[in-house]
């Protein structure tokens, strides 16, 4: 796992034998300050592609209208939506420009990028801030909460796991985490991605011990 500089937040994704879960917490944090409690950080950018969010909220939103916008042309240049690599591969070429971009606020910005191919493939990409991106085989997570999530994900995983099964992990992945880590909290978004499309499937408030 990419060691990433600590962001206000903890977001986890896993590869299942049908399909590819995302979930992440809600809370943003200015500095020692909780700025906002409903932050949605699991977002769709496609029909079959979504990615959780961790960084710059600034530079978050751009990219993803950006992304979106980028991939909707080039489905309608080639009459079908482009692959999960080449999306993924898409926005890391974003993050790479933008870190080296001068400027008074560093655009620090990482993500989980998964989704579905039309070969009934199912990807998941770990993009860091500076523009490494990487494909994941089983599971990830970023975040100021990462190395807790990680710490329940390396034990509970298990080759060929279903998205049912995955959606619990991630689950416990994050609460491990908002009683641990204070930028981690107010509640957990999970999305399934499968042949079916982006789907929620847990949108709850959590009362985490952190505060």
């Amino acid at each position: 796992m990419e060691a990433y500089p600590k962001k206000g937040t903890t977001t986890v994704g896993l590869v299942c034998k049908d399909g590819i879960v995302l979930a992440a917490d809600k809370r943003a944090t200015a500095g020692n300050l909780i700025a906002n409690k409903k932050v949605l950080k699991v977002v769709p950018v496609s029909d079959h592609m979504a990615m959780t969010t961790a960084g710059l909220v600034s530079d978050i939103q751009l990219f993803t209208k950006l992304i979106r916008a980028q991939l909707m042309l080039l489905k309608m240049r080639k009459g079908k939506e482009p692959s999960v690599k080449e999306a993924a591969n898409l926005l890391a070429n974003m993050t790479y420009s933008n870190i080296r971009r001068p400027s008074m606020i560093p655009g620090i910005v990482g993500f989980l990028f998964g989704g579905y191919d039309d070969n009934e493939k199912y990807s998941l990409y770990d993009i860091s801030f500076d523009g490494n991106v990487m494909e994941i085989d089983d599971y990830a997570a970023i975040g100021s909460g990462s190395s807790v999530a990680i710490g329940v994900l390396e034990t509970l995983f298990k080759k060929d796991l279903t998205v049912k099964e995955a959606k619990e992990i991630a689950e416990r992945a994050l609460l491990s985490a908002m009683n641990r880590d204070s930028a981690t909290g107010n509640g957990i978004d999970v999305v399934v991605i499968n042949e079916k499309g982006v789907e929620f499937v847990v949108k709850k408030e959590v009362k985490s011990v952190l505060k």
